[in-house]
């Protein structure tokens, strides 16, 4: 049996929204922060959920580890980022494991009910790693900044956008094996044929094969050979 369409969108969607999110989560940029008053023009200022640099453009110098004098990390958002986004990237790895053996490719009948239980999952942790995202994005200009700086949306907060969102479809995809499961469990069973409750040895006189009809016409020639002519009388 093929593996269903909407397992292998599953299949394909939630292990890239897995890097996209592994990636928004470790890297600091989730905001830009540029013309500093009092500072080189050239300096960008880098602020993740983990860690704060400072690069210039002109030399490409960067220098991660810097001081948060401005309570920076102390926010309700960045707390919250800091606790769900790893969350989210654990529980997509256990739904991709339940996932696997759900779909489970080199048997011939997928299990729909786990693969259903997997899609969930992976939903669940899409949800995990938007919500922070999202809250970021709306408090983004409100988080402590140089007075007179400007600030910009840094591509760490948009992967992690990209993936939230990849893992939302890919588990949504996989909840429709629920569907495929329900069928199955609603489908009559039908009782066995006749015919297979025969087996071999009855003498319905059915035929299974060609080769059934061409054994039982060379027997009837053989049995009428055996009759007597009118010229042995």
């Amino acid at each position: 049996m093929r593996t269903p369409t909407e397992m292998i969108v599953g299949l394909v969607l939630c292990p890239c929204g897995l890097l996209l999110t592994f990636t928004g989560t470790l890297t600091p940029k989730w905001r830009q922060v540029s013309l500093i008053p009092n500072q080189p023009i050239d300096l960008i200022l880098e602020q993740g959920i983990w860690d704060v640099c400072r690069e210039r453009q002109s030399s490409h110098d960067r220098l991660c580890g810097q001081a948060d004098e401005l309570g920076y990390f102390e926010q309700v958002p960045v707390r919250v980022a800091q606790g769900m986004m790893p969350t989210s990237v654990v529980v997509t790895l256990l739904g991709l494991v339940v996932a696997a053996l759900g779909v489970r490719c080199w048997q011939e009948e997928p299990q729909h009910l786990v693969a259903g239980v997997a899609g969930l999952v992976l939903l669940l942790s899409g949800l995990l790693s938007l919500v922070p995202a999202s809250w970021y994005t709306h408090e983004l200009w409100a988080l402590p900044a140089p007075t007179g700086s400007t600030l910009v949306v840094g591509y760490s907060l948009v992967l992690s956008y990209l993936g939230s969102c990849l893992e939302i479809f890919g588990g949504l995809a996989l909840t429709l094996s629920f569907h495929q499961c329900c069928k199955d469990h609603r489908a009559p069973k039908l009782p066995p044929s006749p015919l297979t409750e025969a087996g071999p040895q009855s003498t319905g006189g059915a035929y299974h094969n060609p080769w059934d009809v061409l054994e039982d016409e060379r027997d009837g020639q053989h049995q009428r050979s055996t009759l007597p002519c009118d010229s042995d009388l």
